[in-house]
């Protein structure tokens, strides 16, 4: 997204970095991620928004090739290139490939580092570093393509996954839940009171104790009477105590705790079945080390 942009390739390169070092990548089948159809994307999308996507794209790319701007803007805080179209496809397509492959039994579950993120990407909006909603997608798509009749979604970002709630409110056939710093980005934070939500609102420097107990007492609860048929991750690890673009306390044990307790409601209700999709998380060392707390429990190691 340019320079000095929060949302940078050094993301993922921090994170491949962990997982070697620390040993976990020997453990994982790792896999390259495929481009989504654009079918799949209209799960979730209409199709005017993606067109309009994808004409910025080949307009920027003439605009290159001309010697003009690098960067298509979108909002004030995201941008595009020439690359991200295909970007965005892969990171859709790879929460579609592993549900595919957890469904199919391939896999027991899945992690998809990938970027650009999505969570708060609406229906025929980008923003937010978002162009297409990862995680909404392949919720969709296991609805859709795979038959499944009930899907959950936690996110817990520290940013209200507004994309998502705009796409998911009041579809009775997925359950999210969430917390998120408030007031803060996006502005007015959850919009939606539809049934199928439960968007837990937490004032700046909210610590994991905090978060642990409304995880406890909001989140738990919902998921066991819901009993979800498949559990979908929107993984943000910007609630990091070190991570400068939210202002809340967490730590690597609070995302590894709350990964167990989601793994073990899907243990009961869903064979198991998660795929998680990396959302925010812009301290390159913390974040690093709170992907590999959250994969090692996935993984089982």
């Amino acid at each position: 997204m340019g320079q000095g942009h929060p949302e940078c390739p050094e993301r993922l390169d921090a994170i491949e970095d962990r997982l070697l070092i620390s040993g976990v990548g020997d453990a994982l089948d790792r896999r390259e991620a495929p481009q989504a159809p654009l079918t799949d994307l209209e799960l979730a999308h209409g199709r005017m928004h993606i067109a309009a996507i994808r004409g910025l794209t080949d307009g920027l790319r003439d605009e290159v090739a001309a010697g003009g701007p690098q960067h298509a803007q979108i909002d004030p805080d995201t941008c595009i290139n020439v690359h991200s179209w295909n970007a965005a496809l892969r990171a859709a397509g790879a929460a579609l490939a592993a549900t595919d492959a957890v469904i199919a039994g391939e896999l027991e579950n899945a992690f998809c580092a990938v970027r650009p993120p999505g969570h708060h990407a609406c229906r025929d909006q980008s923003m937010g570093f978002c162009l297409f909603n990862n995680v909404a997608i392949a919720a969709r798509y296991a609805l859709e393509r795979h038959g499944l009749k009930r899907v959950a979604i936690v996110d817990f970002d520290v940013h209200h996954g507004n994309g998502t709630e705009n796409i998911v409110a009041g579809d009775q056939r997925i359950l999210m839940v969430s917390f998120f710093q408030h007031p803060f980005y996006p502005d007015g934070g959850s919009r939606s009171h539809a049934s199928n939500l439960v968007n837990l609102p937490v004032p700046a420097y909210t610590k994991g104790a905090q978060i642990r107990e409304l995880v406890n007492t909001q989140w738990l609860p919902r998921l066991e009477a819901y009993k979800p048929e498949m559990i979908f991750i929107s993984a943000g690890f910007d609630a990091h105590r070190d991570d400068d673009l939210g202002q809340m306390g967490l730590l690597e044990s609070d995302f590894a705790w709350m990964t167990e307790r989601i793994k073990a409601i899907a243990n009961r209700h869903a064979q198991g079945r998660i795929v998680s999709c990396l959302e925010g998380g812009y301290n390159l060392d913390a974040l690093a080390r709170s992907v590999e707390a959250h994969v090692r429990v996935l993984a089982d190691l």
